[in-house]
């Protein structure tokens, strides 16, 4: 048996905070305009009505309502019913 750690166990202890993302609201909820609706990576999740999209493919409500999932034509889409 070593005495020592060697080179590779001492320098591999490292790892990233996860990122948090997912959908954050359901379907069926109720939301206010500027709730964040899904935080992506690329566009999983396309913005229906009342659903806008930042510059890093979150999706947040626009007005009050009730969020909507849609599966159709192999896209999948948020849309806030009002």
């Amino acid at each position: 048996m070593a005495h020592k750690k060697g080179a590779g166990s001492t320098k591999n202890g490292r790892d990233s905070n996860a990122q948090r993302l997912g959908v954050k609201r359901f379907g069926g909820q109720k939301v206010r305009a500027g709730n964040i609706l899904i935080r992506q990576r690329g566009m999983k999740f396309k913005p229906g009505l009342n659903v806008g999209c930042g510059k890093d493919f979150t999706l947040y409500a626009i007005a009050d309502g009730i969020v909507k999932f849609d599966y159709r034509d192999n896209q999948k889409r948020i849309n806030i019913i009002v």
